[in-house]
């Protein structure tokens, strides 16, 4: 397994800081995120979801992304990734991504997924993504990438097994399944053992990151808070051994939304925290 960040979770580091930053602490990639930051945003403090300074936009130019590929090239960081928020059925902005991830060579990216609120028919956003998905498919098969569904609270694919519904009809080659244990704490919890075996090939990406209860007298919404991502009720020692028992190969992706560390000091952590769980899983299957 090779370690990489998903940039979301490093918003006060621009894009050309990070990837120096990211070699010397000892990450193999990086997952871009994608999206436009409104104007309005862009004067207020770094942050994971408005003013995220480790963002590839949409409009980048070719001489751009040239440039943060060969700053890549020269650190030895694979992009492992683009991340976009893309809308089901909007293939003009899908484009727009896979002219970025063809750019930077990226291997996935995130396709559009339903949000779920009881106020559509779950039978009816199937159907619905399922057409998205088939009307993407040329598309990703012509620039070479696969199209990632990501286990996600307050979606159609919240669970491994919700995933899997969603990406099973078309061929592993083309699309795939980001797991994402964090976000089944909210919503989708399955053993991961049993996801990650029913997932199989489908199985393209991980994401690392925990979250646990929030005490009953402290709530004042969801019952669920982010937390650093060796707390929390993800148990990352066997999901890690559950990944070695399915034969994963791929990227792991710290994605820690707790605030608890700087985005330095947080991705020093990762790499340590999860190297030595990595070494303690191997030391066991061994």
């Amino acid at each position: 397994m090779k370690w990489s960040l998903f940039t979301v979770a490093s918003p006060d580091l621009s894009v050309k800081e990070l990837i120096p930053y990211a070699a010397e602490a000892g990450l193999k990639g990086l997952e871009w995120r994608f999206k436009k930051t409104p104007a309005d945003q862009r004067s207020q403090p770094a942050s994971f979801w408005g003013n995220n300074m480790a963002t590839i936009e949409p409009g980048i130019s070719d001489v751009e992304l040239k440039e943060i590929k060969a700053l890549c090239k020269e650190h030895g960081i694979e992009t492992a990734g683009v991340m976009p928020y893309l809308g089901v059925g909007d293939l003009d902005a899908a484009k727009e991504v896979l002219r970025v991830a063809t750019a930077l060579e990226a291997p996935i990216v995130r396709i559009g997924v339903h949000g779920y609120n009881r106020k559509r028919s779950y039978n009816e956003l199937l159907n619905e993504q399922l057409r998205y998905m088939e009307s993407l498919e040329p598309m990703l098969r012509d620039h070479g990438i696969k199209g990632v569904v990501e286990t996600h609270h307050m979606t159609i694919s919240a669970s491994a097994s919700a995933a899997y519904r969603l990406v099973s009809s078309f061929d592993s080659s083309v699309y795939g399944v980001l797991f994402d244990p964090g976000n089944m704490v909210f919503e989708g919890y399955e053993n991961h053992r049993m996801g990650l075996e029913l997932l199989g090939d489908y199985l393209a990406h991980v994401h690392v990151k925990n979250a646990d209860a929030v005490p009953k007298e402290q709530r004042s919404g969801q019952a669920f808070a982010w937390s650093p991502m060796e707390e929390g009720l993800v148990n990352w020692t066997q999901v890690l051994e559950d990944l070695a028992q399915v034969n994963y190969n791929g990227f792991c992706g710290v994605e820690d939304f707790s605030g608890t560390r700087s985005t330095k000091d947080m991705i020093a952590y990762y790499v340590q925290w999860i190297s030595k769980l990595n070494d303690q899983v191997r030391g066991v299957a061994r």
